[in-house]
C-alpha cells in the first residue's frame, strides 16, 4: 500500500515556478534542465520544460538550495494511523480546511510519505506494533529537513504515557477518541511562520490534552 496524498500541491512544475521556489532567473532554471542536473521532460510538440516535485527536491538537497521556497501557503499534515475511518474523517476535515494531508498505516510508508511532502505536523498512532515512539521522534529529529510538530494519539492514553512522549521529543498528545478540532488547535503552532516554535503553546483545556511547553 503506498501512501495516499490529498491537496492541491502539484506534482509538475513549470522553470518559472521553479525560478520563484529557488529564487532564480527561469533562464537559470533552463540551463540545470539542458546539462542533466535537473531532471525533467519537455512537452511532445513543444520546448516546454517540467519538472516533477521530487527531482526538483533532490536537486534542492544536492546543491544545499534552501527548502523553504518549498512553503508556498500550504500546510501539510501526515497521518500515521491504521485506523481508515480515522484518517478518512480526518482528512475530509483538514481538506476542506485547506490542509494537504498524506496518510500512511506504516513506519515504512510514513517514512516516504515524509520525505514527499516534508510536512509540518505529523500525527503518529503510538500504539501502532511496528515502531516505538522514540524512533519516530529520532527519525524526524535527525532529519534536518524534517523538523514537524510531532502529536500523539492513542486509545486510552494516559497522562504518565503522554509525559513520557513529551520527553522522548513529541509536543503534544492526544487520547483516542478526539474531535478534529482539538487536533487542529495542537497544529496551529507549527504552521505559524517559524514551523517548530520553541517556547509551545499554553495547555488546552481538555482533559485529554496536553502540550509540551518546554520545545523539543
Amino acid at each position: 500500500m503506498q501512501p495516499f496524498f490529498m491537496g492541491p500541491r502539484k506534482k509538475v512544475l513549470t522553470t518559472g515556478e521553479v525560478a520563484k521556489i529557488c529564487n532564480v532567473a527561469p533562464r537559470t532554471v533552463s540551463k540545470w534542465f539542458d546539462s542533466g542536473q535537473l531532471r525533467g521532460y519537455r512537452i511532445p510538440g513543444s520546448k516546454d520544460r517540467r519538472i516533477p516535485f521530487e527531482q526538483l527536491v533532490r536537486f534542492m538537497r544536492e546543491h544545499e538550495i534552501p527548502l523553504n521556497g518549498l512553503d508556498s501557503g500550504g500546510r501539510r499534515v501526515l497521518i500515521l494511523d491504521a485506523d481508515a475511518a480515522l484518517c478518512e474523517s480526518l482528512r475530509t476535515t483538514l481538506t476542506r480546511d485547506g490542509y494537504e494531508v498524506a496518510i500512511a498505516a506504516s513506519a515504512l510508508e510514513a517514512g516516504s510519505a515524509a520525505h514527499e511532502i516534508m510536512p509540518h505536523v505529523v500525527v503518529v498512532d503510538v500504539g501502532l506494533p511496528d515502531f516505538t515512539a522514540r524512533a519516530v521522534s529520532r527519525f524526524f529529529r535527525s532529519t534536518a529537513d524534517l523538523q514537524p510538530r510531532l502529536i500523539g494519539v492513542a486509545t486510552g492514553l494516559t497522562e504518565a504515557r503522554g509525559q513520557a512522549l513529551l520527553q522522548n521529543g513529541f509536543d503534544a498528545y492526544l487520547s483516542k477518541p478526539f474531535d478534529a478540532r482539538s487536533l487542529v488547535r495542537l497544529m496551529e503552532p507549527a504552521m505559524t511562520p517559524s514551523p517548530h516554535p520553541s517556547d509551545g503553546v499554553a495547555a488546552l483545556p481538555e482533559p485529554q490534552v496536553r502540550v509540551n511547553t518546554h520545545g523539543c
